[in-house]
């Protein structure tokens, strides 16, 4: 039986295509992209088309970890939502703009191996720092 999937959100205080533009640019990507203090983003790649990768490394600051989250584009509605397919399991991230605000909302596959609880928290910390990011850029 398919586990239920996992929904996060925030509201981020800035427009549609910036909050856009800083999810998906490498550039932005790199800055926001950990759920720990501990950890960091040094590089990413994104081909944002359907049939595309986006490739973020994420290592742990003393280099005691690290791996990459691989994924291709499954669907693309630029500016509002994408689709992307990671090791059998999907995601999709929403932009829904609300007046000068931007709501954000991922929906995603668990995994199996870590409780649901702590992926949640794990995803909402990333998304957490996006949004800080964002309005702080």
């Amino acid at each position: 039986m398919a586990q239920e999937k996992i929904i996060i959100q925030t509201t981020v205080n800035a427009p549609r295509q910036k909050v856009w533009d800083y999810y998906t640019r490498p550039e932005h990507i790199t800055q926001w992209n950990f759920a720990d203090p501990s950890w960091h983003c040094p590089t990413a790649k994104n081909d944002l088309q359907v049939g595309g990768r986006y490739v973020a490394r994420m290592e742990a600051r003393d280099g005691s970890a690290g791996f990459d989250f691989d994924a291709v584009y499954t669907e693309i509605d630029m500016g509002n939502h994408f689709t992307y397919e990671f090791g059998g399991r999907l995601a999709t991230v929403e932009f829904k703009e609300i007046g000068e605000q931007t709501e954000v909302t991922i929906t995603f596959d668990p995994e199996t191996t870590h409780p649901i609880d702590m992926q949640r928290r794990g995803w909402q910390s990333i998304l957490n720092n996006f949004k800080q990011y964002t309005e702080t850029h």
